[in-house]
């Protein structure tokens, strides 16, 4: 049977795999689908941000090796990705100098490779799929004004959360710098929002099928793992 172990950066993507993304794979047929935070951000003095990649690369590691019948996978941001020498993840520099449409997955494809030699090129039938979230959450979110609104209990708000929406071509590129980061826009509108409650509750309102219609990497990453062909022996 196949299992799913989803490493991710902070308790709202966690409360995601458990509350929207579980469930759904469940009918597919997975035996298991498990979230678990990166680096124990629970820990973590600064919550902006996710662990530094010598961290993250050891907890993915652990994750394959411990246990060989499971799929591993990430769900973390771009945006607040570790840059530089000390700590930065694969691909992130490179990754700011290139087009929007380029940029998750040349993390992606970076992070993948690192783990690859990690594995010393043992990566037994695609176990781990990364998954770049651009830019947060919340992002998500946008893919439904009015289904936002009504999740969060203020339906009123819907105008204001579709002003934003209709700035971009997609969800995925509401960011443009950090005090306008998808999550500080809500708090604009909607000072009393709860990032983990309220937003998942708002999430399960969308639901899946329409974040995949707007937010075409997300949607990329859902039908991969929708793909994964149970492991021999698992």
């Amino acid at each position: 049977m196949k299992r799913l172990s989803v490493l991710v950066e902070g308790e709202s993507e966690e409360e995601f795999v458990r509350e929207l993304l579980a469930p759904h794979f469940y009918q597919l047929g997975f035996a298991e689908v498990s979230a678990k935070l990166l680096g124990n951000a629970r820990a973590r003095s600064r919550r902006g941000g996710i662990t530094k990649w010598s961290r993250a690369q050891r907890d993915i590691l652990h994750r394959l090796k411990g246990d060989p019948g499971v799929y591993v996978t990430t769900f973390v941001d771009y945006y607040a990705l570790p840059q530089g020498d000390k700590g930065g993840w694969p691909g992130r520099d490179a990754a700011g100098k290139l087009p929007f449409a380029a940029k998750a997955s040349t993390v992606e494809e970076a992070v993948a490779d690192a783990i690859t030699k990690q594995m010393n090129g043992k990566m037994a039938t695609g176990r781990f799929v990364p998954f770049v979230m651009m830019h947060e959450f919340e992002a998500l979110l946008f893919s439904d004004c009015q289904r936002f609104a009504e999740g969060i209990y203020a339906p009123e708000l819907q105008p204001a959360f579709q002003e934003v929406r209709d700035q971009f071509n997609s969800p995925e590129e509401i960011n443009d710098h950090w005090k306008t980061a998808p999550s500080r826009r809500i708090l604009t509108i909607s000072p009393s929002y709860k990032k983990v409650l309220l937003g998942n509750l708002a999430a399960l309102n969308i639901g899946l099928d329409r974040m995949k219609e707007q937010c075409a990497h997300f949607a990329g990453w859902i039908e991969k793992l929708e793909s994964l062909e149970e492991i021999p022996g698992s």
